[in-house]
């Protein structure tokens, strides 16, 4: 894609949906965090069930750290690999008590040096929580850059780097929620959606498949 076709893909997903965000339910930065930990291998529903009942009664760091290992798997012990989630969760909470006043940095390296948080997770939360223009690159995203023709890169690395690179600054914030939910909705994995795609025409991909299968 050029310049002017990168913007016509992004303007087009912005008129769809001016305001994207999470599908993950919070209403704090650290039930945000928490969220995202446990989303791992895991879908947005199944952890938006188990913190619904989580966050009804802990929603700090605090609070987590009082329900203990047991305690805590509980209640999310529905989501995959919830053993070790549970015990990064709670050396992140105790993190967070000790070096943080019980708050989420906004910073990077203070994000990436918690349990179990790594590069993308802490984008998500810079993102969503502190409204910093980073990408998150996910297997959505990644699959996107590269099929599309947006950002072309043989590792999520070299996707993210591309992307800030060539995402109009008015795109940027907002970017990351476009394109996974893009990716989850219509260009899915197996079976994208062409026929029913707004980008279609200026997409490299461009799927002979345009018309809708039957019984749709």
């Amino acid at each position: 894609m050029n310049k002017q076709t990168r913007y016509t893909f992004y303007a087009r997903l912005a008129e769809l949906d001016p305001n994207p965000t999470t599908e993950l339910n919070y209403t704090t930065p650290f039930e945000l965090l928490t969220a995202v930990l446990l989303s791992a291998q895991a879908t947005d529903v199944g952890v938006n069930k188990a913190t619904k009942l989580l966050f009804a009664v802990a929603n700090t760091p605090e609070e987590i750290l009082a329900l203990g290992l047991d305690g805590l798997e509980s209640y999310i012990n529905t989501i995959g690999l919830f053993h070790s989630k549970a015990k990064h969760l709670l050396q992140t909470c105790q993190m967070l008590i000790d070096l943080h006043g019980g708050e989420v940095p906004r910073d990077r390296e203070s994000l990436e040096a918690l349990p179990g948080v790594g590069r993308k997770t802490a984008n998500v939360v810079m993102n969503t929580a502190f409204g910093i223009p980073t990408i998150a690159v996910d297997t959505h995203i990644f699959r996107i850059g590269n099929r599309t023709g947006l950002a072309k890169g043989k590792d999520v690395r070299a996707v993210e780097d591309k992307l800030l690179k060539v995402t109009p600054p008015e795109f940027l914030l907002n970017a990351h929620h476009w394109l996974i939910l893009h990716g989850r909705y219509i260009c899915k994995a197996r079976k994208p959606e062409c026929w029913r795609c707004i980008e279609n025409d200026i997409c490299d991909f461009r799927s002979k498949i345009m018309t809708p299968p039957k019984g749709f």
